[in-house]
């Protein structure tokens, strides 16, 4: 039983375990008030399905791509509460969470056939963060082809040609959960546990000590 946690649009909180099929989820889309809501989303969702902290195995964290303010909320809820109840934290890629929703709707998500999917997503700043999935194969799982990326418009690759672009508003974490389920069902290899900011921060260390004048 895994409790899931994204934080790269909005704020979204799921406890997901596909054995009995239990998935709740509660989302927050305001994307200025991830710290304020997480702990309750996270109560509440362990509430509503009946689970108490110690029946979850895993921590799901959704590792972007997403702003850094925002997306380090949720990557820091999930590590703390996975180190306080011992058990692994899983980093999942967001953006794959939001193709396996797409390949569910359209009957591929259990290694049936589908095109490419270009998931797209607000980065600010008038730049868009992007990456390009294939279909699920036998593992149940999209498969990464290229990207994440950070660009402007007009500079989104469109993939090839066949390739549904979907310009999503918000991650499902209950979906960030399923395909964590998927991966460790399958073996698959789970991502590095570092946030995919993809952009420079703005604030960056001295180089120096500061000239002080009188």
């Amino acid at each position: 039983m895994l409790l899931a946690i994204d934080t790269s649009a909005g704020t979204s909180v799921a406890v997901v375990d596909v054995a009995t099929g239990i998935a709740v989820e509660r989302s927050v889309d305001d994307t200025m008030r991830h710290a304020e809501v997480i702990g309750a989303l996270v109560r509440d969702c362990l509430q509503e399905a009946g689970v108490r902290p110690g029946d979850l195995d895993a921590v799901v964290a959704g590792m972007g791509p997403g702003p850094f303010t925002g997306l380090r909320v949720g990557i820091a809820a999930a590590r703390v509460f996975a180190f306080a109840r011992g058990v692994p934290l899983l980093p999942v890629i967001s953006s794959a969470a939001i193709a396996l929703d797409h390949y569910a709707g359209s009957g591929a998500s259990a290694g049936g056939t589908g095109g490419p999917v270009l998931v797209v997503t607000d980065a600010r700043r008038r730049e868009l963060y992007w990456s390009i999935f294939d279909a699920p194969g036998a593992t149940g799982v999209p498969a990464l082809v290229d990207g994440p990326g950070l660009a402007v418009p007009a500079d989104v690759p469109p993939g090839a040609s066949g390739t549904t672009r979907i310009d999503a508003a918000r991650v499902s974490a209950a979906a960030l959960g399923r395909l964590a389920e998927r991966m460790r069902a399958a073996g698959a290899a789970f991502p590095a546990d570092q946030a995919l900011y993809l952009r420079t921060p703005d604030v960056t260390p001295a180089k120096g000590p500061k000239r002080v004048t009188a």
